[in-house]
């Protein structure tokens, strides 16, 4: 099975199998998204460096799927701490805190939005500094969206065992990469079979 790789330092996630699609991506210090309203008809990626424009990407649905909305959440807390940090808030937890709050509304029906910006969260509380804050949350956001992508690939793995060859299987919902970090759950089942 394929792994993925991140590198906090180039800001960047590496592809965790060459033919994976990803609807968002770390880059550099901003998130790239697919605009999925745009779809099938046009392919529409946006660069988004505020953290208040993930949220509306997120309220907005250009970004769906449960999975692929908790990648977005935490890399908007990534986002929000490095404008924080750059602001030199006195106050840098209760600053990122009061962003989170209007990150995890952005779906408040996101179970992997809350569950992703509570681990953010946890990971700035640990950190001895304001700079070390800022490069965990940055790498911790990438972890999450590597879990998420190995996650759907030991899916596909175990849950392909389950499908006879010659299967013919109905999806309901927003399914594969773009409802995830990159591989997808049900579909990715069906993709790995």
């Amino acid at each position: 099975m394929a792994t993925g790789i991140g590198d906090p330092a180039q800001g960047t996630v590496k592809a965790v199998t060459p033919s994976s699609f990803r609807p968002i991506d770390w880059v550099g210090n901003k998130v790239r998204l697919i605009d999925q309203t745009r779809l099938p008809l046009e392919e529409r990626w946006l660069d988004l460096s505020d953290y208040r424009d993930v949220v509306s990407a997120i309220r907005e649905m250009r970004i769906r799927g449960a999975p692929a909305i908790g990648v977005a959440g935490a890399y908007a807390v990534a986002l929000a701490a490095l404008e924080i940090a750059r602001e030199h808030h006195r106050d840098f937890m209760s600053a990122l805190e009061k962003a989170t709050q209007e990150i995890a509304r952005a779906r408040p029906t996101g179970a992997n939005l809350e569950w992703a910006v509570q681990r953010m969260l946890g990971v700035a509380e640990s950190a001895p500094t304001i700079e070390d804050a800022v490069t965990n949350l940055t790498a911790e956001a990438i972890r999450i969206h590597e879990e998420d992508q190995e996650a759907n690939l030991k899916m596909g793995d175990y849950g392909a065992e389950l499908i006879p060859k010659g299967s013919a299987v109905l999806t309901h919902c927003n399914t594969g990469a773009l409802a995830t970090g990159g591989y997808g759950t049900a579909l990715g089942v069906i993709r790995t079979a």
